[in-house]
């Protein structure tokens, strides 16, 4: 599966070359800064967006926000993982569509040490929870203003950021949803360290998911593997229910190797389930079950993809059966009760009652439809070919 990745990341950087001496240069993201009180100095981010994010007929979309620590390290690299396997031109879908934001980097060691590491020489770690608070309090309010995020958000942190990505999982009070920490370095908390933080941990903490990675780090590998494995099973005996969580150890995979693997198992970890194909569901309840089964694990609401529903309902609307078309009606109904503001859901209802031999009920949807997306050609041919027939 590595090898996968490395093939795909060589042609998109093959593509970038051919294109930048064609036609000009392919973005991925774009660069930001902003002025951190917190801090006290300027934080540069980059932003890449969805591919639908300036599509017309999606301009109803919210995306969850992932946020990339070390991200002149993983920006590019996930931002075309989560690319490869959300968007429509590839048609994976097997997570959501998301905003990626990569943080760059000032001082990791201060920004991503929650504690105080006492060292012979004065130095400035312990800066974690600061960080915290400008991500949380200046810059997430900030991507929200200006763009259109859902407060679903992930946190993603290697090495030290996957040390800061674990602190923030195990704090009662956090807007972060998911974390995904690869290798953390969890060498600064000795045994006595850990157990206090783990006697600390709240129900908060268990509502949300978190998935650790562990690398292969050879002669030093027993030490490193025993605290992750000793903080995930505290963890899983703390919890109540079943733990939402996994770790997973990376024998091929060292410290530095691991972080793009890793990203790809964790975030296929948390949306497990999200990708379910339409051809292994047959109604509209295995489908609701499918996606209530995963808001519970993730303890929030994921609608079933407007895609999903889509492909569903014309896969029973063309059985050329009376009940299944009826079933068809219901699904592309729960679109437009999920998806108000889609041109398409009307669309596709439209179509449904069309078949089931309503007309009226047909022109109506068609023409919510070309009222939502004034150059659906589509609804203004139905409108036109039903009004005559009526």
């Amino acid at each position: 599966m590595y090898k996968n990745f490395i093939v795909i990341l060589l042609l998109v950087v093959g593509i970038h070359q051919v294109k930048s001496q064609e036609t000009g240069q392919i973005v991925i993201g774009s660069i930001h800064s902003i002025k951190s009180d917190i801090l006290n100095e300027d934080r540069e981010y980059w932003i890449s967006l969805p591919d639908s994010y300036h599509d017309k007929e999606s301009s109803y979309k919210k995306y969850p926000v992932l946020i990339v620590l070390d991200g002149n390290s993983h920006f590019k690299s996930i931002s075309g993982i989560v690319n490869y396997m959300s968007s429509d031109v590839y048609r994976n879908w097997k997570i959501p569509e998301m905003i990626v934001v990569g943080i760059q980097n000032v001082d990791r060691r201060r920004d991503y040490t929650p504690d105080k590491i006492i060292t012979v020489r004065e130095n400035n770690t312990g800066g974690g929870d600061k960080f915290l608070g400008f991500l949380e309090e200046e810059l997430i309010p900030q991507l929200d203003q200006n763009y259109r995020t859902e407060p679903y958000r992930i946190l993603f942190g290697h090495s030290l950021g996957g040390l800061l990505a674990t602190h923030t999982y195990m704090k009662e009070n956090t807007i972060f949803n998911s974390f995904i920490a690869v290798d953390p370095s969890f060498g600064t908390w000795d045994s006595e360290t850990m157990d206090k933080k783990l006697d600390s941990v709240t129900e908060q903490s268990f509502e949300r998911f978190i998935y650790i990675a562990t690398a292969n780090w050879g002669k030093r590998n027993i030490r490193n593997r025993d605290r992750h494995i000793r903080f995930y099973e505290s963890l899983n005996s703390k919890s109540k229910d079943e733990l939402p969580a996994k770790l997973e150890y990376f024998e091929k995979e060292d410290h530095s190797s691991v972080p793009i693997i890793a990203f790809h198992n964790g975030i296929s970890e948390i949306f497990a389930g999200y990708g379910i194909s339409y051809r292994d569901l047959e109604n509209m309840e295995q489908l609701t079950q499918q996606f209530y089964t995963l808001s519970k694990r993730l303890s929030w609401d994921f609608l079933p993809p407007e895609n999903l529903v889509n492909q569903l309902g014309y896969k029973l609307l063309q059985s050329g059966k009376d009940k299944e078309k009826s079933d068809a009606v219901e699904l592309f109904s729960l679109n437009v009760k999920n998806y108000p503001e889609s041109p398409n859901s009307y669309d596709s209802l439209g179509e449904a009652y069309e078949e089931m031999g309503n007309t009226q009920k047909a022109i109506e949807n068609y023409k919510k439809s070309l009222e939502l997306n004034p150059g659906n050609e589509h609804a203004k041919m139905k409108i036109t070919k039903l009004m005559k027939s009526k």
